[in-house]
């Protein structure tokens, strides 16, 4: 390595094997990366203790886990900046207790995110995928026209979670015309709309449950059967979040007996698995986790986070700082 390199701020990438990052060249320009799988099996472990007191930033790419276990071998760390919205794969209480920073993609994938969630909802409730399947099936000439779909303008939407994509998503659905109340951590005295601290009631308020909060131990399973009985049989959920936000299980159950008008999922709870009984439902559109699947996305994920590396080392202000509290 040229004394050039020796001299770049050192950065501990973090990712899962056989992984590669597209602009990874473009960060070895500026900073001096070090990722362990760069190296073989047997010396990994070695090079990541010799470096360990020198690392005061990690690069999680993808949702690679960062355990307690990592987060001890790392004394000096003091900033992780993270690839992905979700930040349930990094240890956050320890990072609170240590004050660790850490960042997301949330500024990067906001607004494509907030995009397929409308997307998703005027689907579902247009019935736009199952009229394309019943006209591929030759239905519309052998039973005549399909079901009614329904009106997206007026409905009561509730949103479970009012951060980044939450907002963005809000200023869309505003355009038709919907009706917009949230539940947060917290009531947030900028935002406009009423709010519900109780989940149970904002769904006994609305019509659609939009799901884009962070998966935390007290959100887990925030969607479970009373809140999805409560929303009531002509009631849509639409989940931009995590999987395990919803309770999986007691959602397919309701579906399949009728209980819930219908849900447009690009999370599940055990991805890339996903329950075979949805696959029957015409009610149901399913997803494979690609709501930041755009070139945009990425090419905003690259700047956001060079901006980030580049800031820290400056020690000037962070993006998309995510709240430890």
């Amino acid at each position: 390595m040229d004394e050039e390199a020796v001299n770049r701020p050192l950065v501990l990438v973090h990712r899962p094997p056989n992984f590669h990052f597209p602009f990874r060249h473009r960060l070895a320009t500026q900073f001096n990366l070090f990722d362990p799988f760069d190296s073989p099996d047997s010396t990994r472990s070695s090079l990541l203790c010799r470096h360990a007191h020198n690392i005061r930033v990690l690069l999680c790419v993808d949702p690679t886990p960062v355990s307690s276990d990592l987060l001890s071998l790392l004394p000096a760390l003091e900033l992780i900046v993270g690839s992905t919205v979700g930040v349930d794969h990094i240890n956050l209480p320890k990072c609170r207790r240590r004050g660790i920073t850490v960042t997301n993609a949330g500024v990067a994938f906001s607004e494509d995110v907030a995009d397929l969630a409308v997307g998703l909802l005027i689907d579902v409730l247009r019935k736009i995928s199952a009229s394309d399947r019943f006209l591929r099936a030759s239905s519309w000439a052998k039973t005549g026209d399909y079901a009614l779909g329904s009106k997206l303008g007026g409905k009561r939407v509730g949103m479970v979670g009012m951060g980044k994509i939450g907002s963005e998503v809000v200023k869309r659905l505003q355009a038709f015309g919907c009706i917009i109340s949230y539940n947060s951590r917290r009531k947030k005295s900028a935002i406009p709309f009423p709010y519900y601290p109780d989940v149970y009631e904002l769904a006994v308020n609305s019509d659609v449950l939009v799901v884009c909060c962070a998966l935390t131990e007290e959100t887990h399973h925030i969607i479970n059967k009373d809140v999805m009985t409560a929303l009531g049989k002509e009631g849509v959920i639409i989940n931009v979040g995590r999987g395990a936000l919803i309770d999986e299980k007691e959602m397919v159950k309701l579906l399949v007996r009728g209980e819930i008008g219908g849900v447009g999922l690009d999370v599940f709870e055990n991805e890339p698995h996903v329950p075979k009984e949805l696959f029957q439902l015409d009610k149901v559109l399913l997803s494979p986790h690609c709501a930041v699947a755009t070139p945009e996305c990425f090419d905003a994920l690259e700047e956001l986070i060079l901006f980030n590396l580049r800031a820290f080392f400056a020690n000037k202000p962070l993006w998309s700082l995510v709240n430890l509290e």
